[in-house]
């Protein structure tokens, strides 16, 4: 029988209960018959293993990029600060085109090639204020801060321009990768960080259903 790998992913520890893990353990070694001069070396140790992991538990293996639990947990608090401090906000959803026939014709190190350029190509576009996420599959999430709709218009257009000029390669072979951008802006008419997430997806999928390779602000009619 073959066991499945795996991976940081699969253990939805929150933050808190991972630093309450790390300060118990801490308590054990400071109690523990360990030689005083090797506890503060021992301590150290641990929470290097700690920061490590607790990293690790937030970014995705393949791309390097923050994972889906972490923008869950990131998504709230920010919704929360931008209302409490009457900041713009934005939210916006990347989708290679066409991913399933690169991954059906090329084979999924061809996949994997691709996700990990684009991500690349997102960490590349954006402030060092903006967040990027892999959300799943061949989608991520960027959180751009203090952004409207006017001024997140600028940045997602010239991430879709790099993808599309992009020169992708695998064995010799150059792949055209495009992507489209649904994104939202509008605090007013959100309950939620789950809700400014949905206005976004619609727009994504107003930018796929209406020729892909394109951003979509969504405006509520």
């Amino acid at each position: 029988m073959v066991m499945k790998e795996e991976t940081f992913d699969n253990f939805n520890f929150s933050d808190e209960v991972l630093d309450e893990i790390q300060q118990n353990i801490q308590s054990i070694i400071e109690n523990f018959d360990v030689p005083e001069d090797n506890k503060l070396d021992v301590i150290r140790k641990i929470n290097f293993m700690y920061t490590k992991t607790k990293e690790l538990s937030i970014t995705d293996a393949l791309t390097g990029l923050f994972n889906r639990r972490h923008f869950e947990n990131t998504a709230d608090r920010e919704f929360l600060r931008a209302v409490r401090y009457k900041n713009d906000l934005t939210f916006a959803i990347v989708d290679i085109d066409f991913f399933k026939h690169i991954n059906d014709t090329y084979g999924h190190l061809c996949g994997d090639k691709i996700l990990k350029e684009v991500a690349f190509l997102l960490n590349d576009s954006f402030r060092k204020t903006d967040i990027v996420f892999r959300y799943g599959g061949e989608e991520f999430v960027i959180i751009l801060t203090e952004t409207n709709a006017q001024s997140a218009q600028i940045p997602l257009e010239r991430l879709r321009e790099k993808v599309e000029k992009n020169n992708f390669k695998f064995k010799n072979q150059e792949l055209k990768v495009t992507i489209s951008v649904g994104y939202a802006s509008n605090l007013d008419d959100c309950e939620d960080a789950t809700e400014l997430f949905a206005f976004a997806d619609e727009a994504l999928y107003y930018a796929k259903e209406h020729g892909r390779n394109q951003i979509k602000n969504y405006i509520k009619e």
